[in-house]
């Protein structure tokens, strides 16, 4: 039992990098999907700090302001993050601002707005 505390310590004390780099392992070699991979790295916390969570925030909003510069790429990445078709990141990017995606935990939230902020998107959380 102690090493899966010890994961589940390890789990919760990666980085946004980290948790972006552990969904790509997950997915390429395990046909694990991005999002199911940051739920799962969500759940580890709430589990532990139900006193302190029960007073946080736990669902956010990842609402895209403006595609920047780099247009083309933040569409492919909103493709990519969302599992939508083309044509409807093409669409959400040409709302902006719009939310990409809703009712998601802070770990996941924090890691889209990264990885849409390296794009060159400007992105709130909600």
């Amino acid at each position: 039992m102690a090493d899966l505390r010890k994961f589940a310590e390890d789990l919760v004390n990666l980085s946004v990098k980290e948790v972006n780099e552990l969904a790509k392992i997950l997915k390429d070699e395990y046909g694990i999907e991005p999002a199911a991979a940051a739920v799962a790295v969500a759940a580890a916390p709430a589990a532990g700090g139900e006193g302190a969570a029960a007073a946080e925030k736990t669902q956010f909003d990842v609402i895209l302001k403006s595609a920047g510069g780099a247009k083309l790429q933040v569409v492919k990445l909103v493709k990519e993050l969302t599992g939508l078709g083309l044509k409807e990141a093409k669409d959400l990017v040409d709302g902006a601002p719009k939310a990409v995606k809703e009712g998601v935990s802070k770990e996941e939230a924090e890691s889209l707005k990264a990885q849409l902020e390296e794009a060159g998107a400007e992105v709130e959380l909600k």
